[in-house]
């Protein structure tokens, strides 16, 4: 999405994100939008018609075969506005409505001859928050794709910041319902209050300002995913409703009889210890059972540091991507980062790399440039610095000496090994997912898997 109205962007971006059927990217330049176009697959571009005549001629340009759609007010006439819209699929009417988004998408998905295309680009992208090759995360990896295909109830637990709700998506993609609206709410997020009319919906006139109908959650989320996030600092009270729903499928709106069938999935989440809450009496025992049908665990970031450089790369090419902004880091300073405790995961990782970035504009993040509670800390072991030169080495770009150059060959061809070996690992050593993950064809990869030594990595008639 390209528009340089933050308030119009994020509630665009927040509506699209919440149906699910595909993610949103903000861009606020054209430069941004070749980066994110020339780094993955773009389904459509929406235009903002309020942007500056310079920035509309550039979109043109860019476009090229991608579908467009716009939407906002008309700042002024041009023909290069003119030239957008007659290029355009869709044009979206202002304002904006959730019922809208869902016509284009139906639109988008109508005019794409390539849904495996389209679905293999997205799982990637949505695999980007599980980034890592420890034992932990690919036991992840796998629980998600085991769990995916079941309608079954899934409690999603782990510290704040781990990628609970990255995993909760993940879920719903792989899922038969993947195809329908992913509705996330924080359950801690809502006033108490409010809580229950979000997600049942209320009839007009059930409590003062209810001045209409309005559909909850759980009828948004019909056919897809309904992601309750931290929903042990749901009420008593609510809990017992949400019991109901849970054992009869049957939803009814605030202050009004009429049932309305539970066609959705539920996935919760939560930082807290259920068990314990249960036994203090502050959850109830018999809503958790329905809750933990599946359960799984997001591993802390402190329990996989070997991510942890797979992680930053990752990161700085997000920030890159998406904000234009430029960040490495030194090995020296990647290894410092691993033997921090990471009482944020992920997130707070990911916060480091966008201060730095900022800080640093398209600089170099040394060890002198981390905050010092990084600076103080002990030098991690030799396992630890081994892996994160081998990662870094692969993925920041080489340092060129003027005097003794780089031998290019060896360097490329050590390159592709190590994303080879990365994509096998990612995969389990299936051939297929991993062709699919590096874009090349299955031939393809089994030829430079014998030319490169890397059969071991394969599994066994993959």
């Amino acid at each position: 999405m390209v528009s340089q109205d933050r308030e119009q962007a994020k509630f665009l971006k927040v509506t699209i994100d919440s149906i699910g059927t595909y993610e949103c990217i903000n861009a606020s330049s054209t430069q941004c939008v070749k980066r994110i176009v020339d780094d993955q697959e773009v389904v459509a571009l929406l235009v903002d018609r309020s942007l500056d005549v310079a920035e509309l001629k550039q979109l043109v340009k860019i476009a090229g075969n991608h579908s467009l759609a716009t939407f906002g007010t008309l700042n002024s006439s041009s023909d290069w506005i003119t030239r957008i819209e007659s290029k355009a699929c869709y044009q979206l009417r202002h304002p904006l409505a959730c019922k809208d988004i869902k016509r284009l998408f139906d639109h988008l998905g109508n005019r794409t001859n390539s849904k495996t295309q389209r679905a293999t680009s997205r799982s990637q992208h949505l695999y980007r928050g599980l980034v890592g090759d420890s034992a932990a995360i690919r036991d992840l990896r796998k629980l998600i794709l085991m769990v995916a295909p079941s309608k079954s109830n899934v409690l999603i637990t782990g510290e704040t910041g781990t990628g609970k709700e990255i995993v909760a998506r993940n879920i719903h993609y792989h899922s038969e319902q993947g195809a329908g609206p992913f509705v996330p709410i924080n359950c801690s997020a809502v006033p108490p209050e409010l809580l229950e009319s979000e997600l049942f919906g209320h009839k007009k006139g059930a409590f003062t300002g209810a001045t209409s109908n309005r559909d909850g959650r759980f009828i948004f989320a019909a056919g897809g995913t309904l992601f309750l996030d931290e929903i042990g600092d749901m009420s008593p009270a609510l809990q017992v409703k949400l019991l109901r729903v849970l054992e009869e499928r049957i939803v009814y709106r605030v202050g009004c009889n009429n049932p309305i069938p539970m066609a959705a999935r539920i996935v919760a989440a939560t930082h807290r210890n259920l068990e314990q809450s249960v036994e203090s009496g502050t959850f109830r025992e018999d809503l958790y059972y329905r809750l933990n049908v599946v359960p799984i665990e997001v591993p802390s970031l402190r329990d996989r540091r070997e991510d942890i450089s797979q992680l930053v790369v990752e990161l700085s090419r997000r920030l890159q991507r998406e904000q234009g902004i430029s960040i490495d880091f030194t090995i020296a300073a990647v290894v410092r980062l691993q033997t921090h405790d990471w009482p944020g995961n992920v997130r707070e990782l990911a916060n480091l790399v966008e201060r730095l970035g900022v800080i640093l504009p398209n600089g170099t993040a040394d060890v002198a440039e981390l905050p010092a509670k990084f600076r103080n800390l002990n030098t991690p072991d030799a396992d630890n610095i081994f892996a994160a030169q081998e990662i870094m080495s692969h993925n920041l770009a080489p340092q060129l000496n003027s005097e003794n150059g780089i031998d290019l060959k060896d360097y490329l061809r050590s390159a592709e090994s190590a994303l080879i070996r990365q994509a096998l690992s990612h995969c389990d050593g299936t051939m297929t997912q991993a062709a699919s993950l590096l874009h090349v064809g299955r031939t393809t990869l089994t030829e430079k898997v014998k030319r490169l030594g890397l059969s071991d990595f394969v599994k066994a008639a993959s």
